[in-house]
């Protein structure tokens, strides 16, 4: 294996790599989504827009619906057509109830299709309009005509209704025609979306439009409520989604547990989840383009029994990671064939053998997870550990909580650890490659190093030899020694958590200098049973990071011997408080930000936490999951202005 290979990358170069990955991948799949035949199911698209989501929420991408093709006329929405906030579990759902509490909740069926909206005139149908950017759509009125439920007329008592404005549904396919018809496509909604925009219109009569939303433009009021619009488009003859009225919030969970139980069985058409509302129509709420008064609850992700083939050993620093190797199972549309066994504990816990048939779920994102064996007298065999390292041959330690090498002198940890102080530290010019490049030529062999570089050291890597003779000057290596320089004063804990201790993050030393260890000799004079004493920590942790501070002693006490000043941790205008930053900031970056904070004795938190002393976002009103978990744990919410009053 290429010793500089790309698990060497750092934390934060490998979080903007899968930004742009997530970008590139979202943009691709709204593209087919709206040209024709979608590439991925709904709940794969959304594990990727949520992952975006949680890494950058003020990413551009995340503010656009998609785009229609170019084949069709562009149209104008009567009504908008936006996104809805999301919630992808009971906690997340009770986080945005805490702060949307209703006298009673409207709970519809979230139908897995795709939106269109139906204009009419005076009663009459004149344009049959695609969801589009959420503003302009394509106009494929004369493909919606011949599906089921759309009606060129509305009719009430016999007459033509004065009906002018819109009415929004979801094209779907039922079970049976994708199974007659169209078993070849992926699922249902794959197989509707690309027969709607079919220029041709072939096959649009294989579908079927369910309504849920209705809106009158010229002043005419046809219902009062969310339940009275809903029973109009029932009496006007048209499909309409399932209605269910729940008391509150916990009603609602146990509603969608129902739901979830039945849907596979009874519904003759696919849905992902519940649509929950008030029972007030919100017009301004609906204008938003991600109304905040509502809420998609989804279903949990679903789960899988595969059989494992083999366990392959993921190398990370001095770590080695089991991930399992099963056959392929599809979970909600996505194709899956690994998912990690996180460490040798985990591992003998489930009793998980090569042949073993294993339950796989997905948690979180996107991330699949064994969550059990199934218990069956089948032939198995053992899964074989490694036993030396493959970078330095060393014999691996096997402590239950990890695997890995503990040789201090192996090359693949000594890099992983000055890429990890550079990141921790946060010395922003000092990149990888530069940081790999002086490693490979061995003059980077442990932290202290880097602050011995010269100028002079650092030219070769930015100006070839032609520039060099002509004695022309490196701004690039001027900048990189700056910023080493600048560097050389930090607080306790961002001091400890650079040195790349397993599990031992800003977070954790925090918590300890809060204790009482607040000098580096307290930490490296603490036993395990006093760490573990520690609100927070258990034994293994303890175990974990005495090792880890033992072994690095004689390298922190080299460095705080006049190489870095370590801040009193005492000082600080934010000395004791916790800051986790989201949405995008006018006056500075994020990371500037964050920099401000750690230079002002406080922490950062890269997500909401019980402990967390503020969120900053300059949209303190958003409906986003960290603003629901703020309000849930009542952490304060503080805009960008009132933050630095705090500092300055």
């Amino acid at each position: 294996m290429d010793l500089f290979d790309s698990d060497e990358i750092d934390a934060l170069t490998q979080k903007n790599n899968r930004i742009r990955e997530l970008e590139t991948l979202i943009t691709k799949y709204q593209k087919s989504y709206y040209n024709g035949e979608a590439e991925i199911s709904d709940a794969e698209f959304d594990a990727l827009w949520d992952e975006l989501k949680e890494k950058d929420p003020s990413n551009k991408i995340l503010q656009a619906v998609g785009a229609d093709s170019g084949n069709f006329q562009k149209i104008r929405h009567v009504m908008p057509m936006g996104s809805q906030e999301k919630a992808a579990n009971p906690e997340q759902f009770l986080a945005w109830a805490v702060k949307h509490d209703y006298d009673e909740y409207l709970v519809e069926f979230k139908l897995d299709g795709a939106s269109l909206e139906l204009q009419y005139e005076r009663g009459y149908l004149v344009r049959a309009v695609t969801r589009g950017d959420g503003t302009i759509g394509d106009d494929i009125t004369a493909n919606a005509k011949k599906m089921n439920g759309v009606l060129p007329a509305i009719f009430v008592d016999g007459k033509v209704l004065d009906f002018t404005g819109g009415v929004r549904g979801e094209v779907i396919m039922t079970h049976q025609v994708h199974k007659t018809h169209f078993s070849d496509k992926a699922n249902c909604r794959n197989a509707a979306n690309g027969l709607m925009k079919r220029k041709d219109g072939t096959g649009s009569e294989y579908l079927t439009l369910i309504t849920y939303d209705a809106l009158e433009t010229t002043g005419k009021k046809y219902f009062n409520d969310e339940e009275e619009k809903i029973n109009f488009l029932k009496s006007a003859g048209f499909n309409v989604v399932r209605l269910n009225i729940c008391k509150n919030a916990q009603e609602v969970i146990d509603y969608r547990a129902k739901v979830m139980e039945e849907r596979k069985s009874t519904l003759e058409y696919d849905i992902d989840g519940l649509v929950v509302k008030e029972r007030a129509i919100n017009f301004e709420d609906a204008s938003r383009a991600r109304p905040d008064r509502q809420i998609a609850f989804k279903f949990s992700l679903d789960e899988a029994v595969t059989v494992l083939r083999k366990v392959e050993w993921s190398m990370n620093g001095g770590t080695y990671t089991p991930v399992a190797i099963f056959d392929e199972v599809e979970l909600n549309g996505t194709k899956v064939q690994r998912a990690s066994l996180a460490n040798p504990d985990t591992m003998r816990k489930l009793g998980v053998k090569i042949g073993s048939h294993v339950v796989v779920v997905k948690r979180g994102e996107i991330i699949p997870k064994i969550e059990s064996v199934v218990p069956e007298e089948i032939l198995t065999s053992e899964i074989i550990f490694p036993k030396k390292c493959e970078t330095c041959g060393a014999e691996l330690v096997d402590d239950g909580s990890r695997l890995y090498c503990p040789n201090k002198a192996c090359p693949k940890r000594i890099l992983h650890q000055l890429l990890k102080w550079q990141q921790v530290v946060d010395i922003r010019d000092l990149g990888e490659t530069l940081i790999t490049s002086l490693y490979k030529d061995g003059r980077l062999k442990c932290i202290s190093d880097i602050y011995s570089l010269h100028i002079e050291e650092l030219v070769p890597y930015f100006l070839n030899e032609e520039s060099i003779e002509a004695e022309k000057e490196s701004l690039g290596a001027k900048k990189v020694y700056a910023s080493i320089q600048a560097h050389r004063k930090m607080n306790l804990q961002t001091f400890v958590a650079g040195f790349d201790i397993e599990g031992f993050g800003e977070t954790l030393a925090e918590k300890l200098v809060g204790a009482g260890f607040d000098s580096l000799e307290k930490l490296l004079n603490a036993t395990e049973d006093q760490i573990a004493a520690v609100y927070g920590f258990a034994e293994i942790t303890a175990h974990t990071i005495v090792s880890g501070l033992k072994e690095n002693a004689d390298e922190m006490r080299n460095l705080a011997n006049g190489i870095i000043e370590i801040e009193s941790s005492g000082g600080g205008k934010l000395s004791g408080k916790s800051f986790c930053f989201t949405g995008e900031l006018v006056t500075m970056k994020r990371a500037d930000a964050e920099q401000l904070v750690k230079k002002n004795g406080g922490q950062t938190k890269s997500s909401v936490t019980k402990d967390l002393s503020y969120l900053v976002t300059n949209d303190t009103s958003s409906g986003s999951s960290k603003n629901q978990k703020a309000a849930k744990f009542g952490i304060p919410i503080i805009n960008e202005e009132e933050f630095l009053k705090m500092v300055n």
